[in-house]
């Protein structure tokens, strides 16, 4: 299930203001009272991604913006939903005051071609903190079998189950651009290299794996989907 949330700012302030750790904290912050709240200290996966805010200009006093989060457990979207109809007044994303203007549940139909709506992280060597880079590495074999176990584990995780994907997790890929996303915690700034894709492709989606691909189109791709990395879009 997604919910898109349409917000305006009420004054105005750089696009960078507001980084991947500033979204994780609204929607956090948001839960808190919530069959959901605790989350962000639980030592497991979140199970929960959320798109790059759109359109990715400046944020203008009055002007729209969007943001989409996903989950595979509709109870965690209408947890989120609720707790945003009821807070009243103004919200802040870091330390700006914006105000929510609609929001809306929805389903999508699960297609079998794909595009980023936020750049996928995967890591080389998570002991040396060192992300891959399709740019440096341009090793495709690596980022398939990697973001294929990754997917795996998170849905056997999630459905208790011991479900085995045959073959590749795409068939055919587009590879757009690499990208460094600077986000601060503490005070601290830390980076985390992403891949932008325009095409990730399944050629044929069986019925038992409808199932599968659904999840990763709600959870997300790779890793750090709870910051907003990972999150995927159908293509028509």
């Amino acid at each position: 299930m997604r919910l898109i949330v349409k917000f305006i700012p009420l004054e105005n302030f750089a696009f960078d203001e507001v980084c991947k750790h500033t979204l994780q904290g609204f929607i956090y912050s948001a839960l808190k009272g919530s069959d959901f709240d605790g989350l962000h200290d639980a030592p497991k996966f979140k199970f929960f991604c959320f798109s790059d805010i759109f359109p990715s200009t400046e944020f203008i006093e009055g002007e729209i913006k969007n943001i989409i989060i996903s989950s595979p457990d509709s109870g965690f979207i209408t947890s989120l939903y609720k707790s945003l109809r009821e807070k009243k007044g103004e919200l802040r994303l870091n330390t700006y005051k914006i105000k929510i203007v609609e929001m809306k549940k929805f389903y999508i139909n699960l297609k079998n071609r794909f595009i980023s709506g936020s750049p996928i992280v995967l890591y080389k060597d998570n002991r040396r903190n060192i992300y891959y880079s399709f740019r440096r590495d341009g090793d495709t074999e690596f980022f398939l079998t990697r973001l294929k176990e990754n997917a795996l584990k998170k849905y056997n995780v999630y459905f208790n189950d011991d479900f085995v994907l045959e073959g590749e997790i795409f068939d055919n890929f587009e590879f757009k651009k690499e990208v460094a996303v600077r986000n601060f915690k503490g005070g601290r700034e830390f980076i985390v290299i992403g891949n932008v894709w325009n095409l990730l492709e399944k050629y044929k989606i069986n019925k038992d794996e409808r199932k599968f691909y659904n999840f990763i189109m709600d959870c997300g791709l790779g890793e750090k989907n709870s910051m907003g990395f990972g999150f995927i879009n159908p293509l028509k």
